[in-house]
């Protein structure tokens, strides 16, 4: 990683980790692309790496809003999308992939818009989760699922169980890309040397995520689903 770079990353990732800890989404959407232009050697290990002390620090700092019962649908679901998603790097090119999950993501939000609120089901968690964890596995980006599942919820319970599905997921997909040999010395250096900038971003975003509202996370996570559809689309 030239120093340029570095310098870049590390004000992007600053950025990236206040934003999810602020709202708990938003951290892979806005330095995945970035990453894969800038050291795309890094991907998918160097964004799933940086996640682990971040989610780490949101799920203990709002634990007492964790939807437990949620979060293990969730997770049941992701340890099997996470299988899906190491067969999706093998099987389907990152065009494909980019554009199935896009075309997806933006036919989720539409149907969210014109639904009344409501609360996420044992099915759609697991559905959410599933998706997540094919995603996530292939491109380092999962967040989507997740944010438009607990969408109606508290802002608290919707960052705290979002952080722990993260937590969670993230150990599964590094362990997976491992054991399939997917991970290597470089990603790990690069992610640490990026370190310091999501505790600084984590740090600042104990400062205002108290002040986000119900209404607000909503649209939040609307634009984030929509636009995280159409950025992997444009690069699909």
């Amino acid at each position: 990683m030239t120093p340029d770079h570095l310098v870049i990353l590390s004000v992007a990732v600053v950025f990236a980790a206040f934003v999810q800890g602020t709202i708990g989404v938003g951290f892979a959407l806005i330095m995945a692309p970035l990453m894969g232009l800038l050291e795309p050697a890094l991907l998918p290990v160097g964004v799933l790496a940086l996640m682990l002390p971040l989610n780490l620090y949101v799920a203990m700092r709002e634990r007492h809003a964790v939807d437990r019962t949620g979060a293990s649908w969730i997770t049941a679901g992701r340890v099997v999308g996470t299988a899906g998603g190491l067969w999706v790097l093998t099987a389907l090119s990152a065009s494909a992939l980019g554009i199935f999950v896009g075309v997806s993501i933006l036919a989720a939000v539409l149907a969210t818009l014109a639904m009344p609120a409501f609360a996420p089901s044992r099915h759609a968690l697991i559905g959410a989760g599933l998706v997540t964890g094919i995603t996530e596995t292939a491109t380092g980006v999962g967040g989507p699922p997740l944010a438009l599942v607990y969408q109606h919820q508290p802002p608290a319970t919707m960052r705290a169980t979002i952080a722990v599905c993260f937590l969670v997921g993230e150990v599964v997909s590094l362990v997976v890309l491992f054991l399939s040999g997917r991970v290597g010395a470089q990603q790990f250096i690069g992610a640490a040397l990026l370190l310091p900038a999501v505790i600084v971003g984590a740090v600042l975003s104990r400062y205002m995520h108290l002040r986000v509202n119900g209404r607000f996370m909503r649209g939040f996570v609307l634009v984030f689903a929509t636009v995280s559809a159409v950025v992997l689309l444009l690069r699909s």
